[in-house]
């Protein structure tokens, strides 16, 4: 229990969440997207910035890359005072980011973090540069408790094709030599009209998370939402299986109440 001296009031523990990625001006993903999240999920978000987007629903028009001195000062201003229960990273555009990332977190000692590797675009163009995939790899992911790639960055990961469940499987198993604790396998562009399969590795078993596909093109966003859930759900003390079941149950809730919003995909319903 916490008591506020100004207020009076007694409450529980204040969770909290960082989350380390890029802004979208249209509200739909990045840092908007994980701070909605963090909210419904009764989180306390808290961020350091490292690239802002020009973006609607359609596409980036523009992006510009915070310089690494900016995101080493706000992470350490973060985690320096408040700390943070869980953090979760996105868009890492370059090496020297991923860099002050990497320190700060084994500086911080985080032992929550979840890693969406934001490498690949919907449209299939490479993210960030390519000595940047390669640091991220090699740095980022051995520090991972889960890291979500979808079937595009997976593929980027591993250097094989990943087309079918039976590739998630292998990719997930490679994924996990690598180093981090374990793996979600994101199956949302599998060719099955009928359902949606994300594959979870923990290095002793796979659990295939089979839900029916939701009719909409609304789900802008959902990659960057089910990062941030499971780190919410790890800040608030779930084991990590429980985490990530938690967070795909509620992308899922989330997605469903998704609304339209310009001309293209609109964002998922994070208030449901």
């Amino acid at each position: 229990m916490r008591r506020n001296e100004d207020t009076g009031i007694t409450r529980e523990k204040v969770f909290t969440a960082l989350s380390i990625a890029g802004s979208d001006s249209g509200g739909c993903a990045g840092i908007q997207a994980d701070l909605r999240t963090f909210s419904a999920l009764g989180v306390h978000g808290m961020t350091a910035i490292t690239s802002v987007t020009s973006q609607d629903t359609r596409r980036v028009h523009e992006s510009f890359t915070i310089p690494a001195g900016s995101v080493y000062s706000q992470i350490e201003a973060v985690l320096g005072d408040i700390g943070a229960d869980a953090v979760k990273t996105g868009m890492l555009p370059d090496g020297d980011i991923i860099g002050v990332a990497v320190g700060q977190l084994r500086k911080h000692q985080v032992s929550n973090l979840v890693v969406d590797p934001v490498m690949i675009s919907t449209g299939g163009d490479l993210l960030v540069s390519e000595s940047a995939a390669e640091s991220l790899i090699e740095m980022l992911l051995p520090l991972a408790a889960v890291v979500t790639p979808n079937l595009s960055e997976a593929m980027a990961i591993t250097g094989r094709e990943v087309a079918t469940l039976d590739d998630m499987y292998a990719a997930a198993a490679e994924i996990k030599k690598i180093g981090a604790r374990s793996v979600l396998v994101k199956g949302g562009h599998l060719e099955d009209s009928a359902f949606s399969t994300d594959l979870f590795y923990d290095g002793e078993s796979f659990k295939e998370y089979r839900v029916p596909r939701v009719a909409t093109k609304n789900t802008h966003g959902s990659g960057c939402t089910l990062a941030a859930a499971i780190a919410a759900f790890l800040a608030r003390g779930s084991e990590l299986g429980l985490a990530v079941s938690r967070a795909k149950e509620y992308v899922t809730g989330a997605i469903k109440n998704s609304y339209p919003l310009g001309g293209g995909n609109g964002p998922l319903g994070h208030f449901y």
